[in-house]
């Protein structure tokens, strides 16, 4: 018996392969969920879905445009007529220092991450709210707790922070209707996003501020995503989850 048997989940920029949201989605998946990979590209969407199965949902959606958002939710709730679980999983990372940041880089980063975080969600609650039952998943990062050093620039550590900020306020003001929103910090996992980029030194310094001593793997992130998901967080709501193998213990 799966933790999530009958339940419906959507997941946010999950088409990537070696990705967050594709790793979450497999495991929700194999925990009974039926689950939506959402992505800008329809057909990788689509082709990371069917890799799950076939009762599962893949669908182009931009998040950072909030009447396709909301279209595509709608599409979903008419389609199952329910959803039970939102993973905020989309989001883009730029390397840049502080002074290189231009207007279009803030721009791309912190739409993304912040803005499509926010519209996501609030096409999801009046649903939630009227079923009186929902659990909202956020994905934030290690560096908007340390301020950044490991790949994104300062712009990726303020929107990742405002995750943590815009996941704390909306569990409060969801609490009372039994919609609960949390988030997951994961410190440096291997993924798509940082695959190639470091170079040897750089991922030496990097391993050696883990206790740990490893990189993270992406199935680490999905099974706290899964915790979060399921009924097993009943009682959680507004916290923020760190899966970086002791990066913050100070």
């Amino acid at each position: 018996m799966g933790l999530l048997e009958g339940k419906f989940a959507v997941i946010t920029g999950a088409a990537s392969p070696r990705g967050l949201g594709k790793a979450t989605a497999k495991l929700f998946a194999e925990h009974g969920a039926t689950v939506a990979i959402l992505d800008l590209d329809e057909a990788q969407a689509e082709a990371a879905a069917a890799d799950l199965g076939p009762q599962h949902v893949g669908m182009a959606c931009n998040v950072v445009d909030k009447a396709q958002t909301q279209q595509v939710m709608d599409a979903l709730i008419a389609k199952w007529g329910q959803i039970d679980i939102l993973v905020n999983n989309a989001g883009i990372t730029q390397p840049l220092k502080f002074m290189e940041i231009e207007p279009e880089n803030y721009d791309a980063v912190t739409d993304v991450s912040l803005r499509g975080t926010l519209y996501c969600t609030q096409a999801v609650v009046p649903h939630m709210r009227s079923r009186k039952s929902g659990s909202i998943v956020n994905m934030s990062s290690v560096s908007a707790q340390r301020g950044g050093g490991i790949f994104g620039g300062p712009h990726y550590s303020a929107a990742k922070a405002g995750v943590l900020g815009l996941t704390k306020a909306s569990a409060r003001e969801l609490a009372p209707d039994n919609v609960r929103v949390n988030a997951i910090c994961p410190g440096f996992i291997a993924t798509d996003i940082t695959q190639g980029k470091l170079t040897p030194e750089m991922k030496a310094q990097v391993l050696a501020g883990i206790p740990m001593g490893r990189a993270g793997e992406a199935s680490d992130v999905a099974g706290c995503a899964l915790f979060l998901a399921s009924d097993l967080s009943a009682y959680c709501t507004g916290t923020e989850v760190d899966v970086n193998g002791g990066s913050l213990i100070h």
